[in-house]
């Protein structure tokens, strides 16, 4: 059977069903999740704005065109949500994305900024050099400026070409591709920096 589409699910939760955003909720907390802990550098945090999205998903739902994406609306209020939850917390934080990087000198395969970001937090029986990776790479973005951070995770997580994130983002075409280039450069500075044990 064909799963039904968000917009579907969305369009019958605006007509009165209040399962679909039930639906829509359990479908995209994993990624979504992710992707707000990457954002804010922390666990509680994250769960905070994953509400606050959602209550806005809620409040904002006439506003929706439904002949666009559902995806990268909710990922781009959520993206806003967390922008402000670090504003309010004082905090001044914020590829190609397939570029490959070093695996810090200890025989570790190269990998890509991709593979580094798409590790998941890591349970009590992860392997130790998963935790390592998974700190290192967060310690990484924390230190990128908010919108460098926002628009590469943004750029991962929805796999958006550079027209859609104009389109998204309201910002011009020249803008993302400097802004995406600028991440990219500032990671992969921060990264290796960390690796060979510099100061970043």
């Amino acid at each position: 059977m064909k799963q039904t589409s968000d917009e579907v699910l969305f369009e019958q939760y605006r007509q009165g069903d209040r399962a679909s955003l039930r639906t829509l909720i359990e479908r995209h907390q994993p990624d979504l999740l992710r992707f707000l802990i990457r954002l804010t550098g922390d666990v509680p945090g994250a769960e905070d704005v994953f509400q606050e999205t959602f209550l806005q998903i809620h409040l904002s739902a006439d506003t929706f065109d439904p002949t666009r994406r559902f995806r990268p609306w909710l990922f781009t209020i959520a993206a806003n949500k967390a922008r402000d939850y670090l504003r309010r917390k004082g905090r001044r934080r914020m590829l190609e994305l397939s570029a490959p990087v070093d695996g810090g000198g200890n025989d570790e395969p190269a990998g890509s900024f991709v593979d580094l970001l798409e590790i998941d937090l890591p349970g009590p029986d992860a392997r130790l050099d998963s935790r390592e990776t998974s700190a290192k790479v967060q310690k990484v973005l924390d230190q990128l400026p908010p919108m460098l951070r926002e628009i590469l995770l943004l750029a991962y997580f929805q796999r958006l070409s550079y027209a859609q994130m104009h389109d998204e983002l309201d910002i011009p075409l020249g803008t993302v591709k400097s802004r995406l280039h600028a991440a990219v450069a500032a990671f992969a500075k921060k990264w290796h920096a960390l690796n060979a044990g510099e100061p970043s």
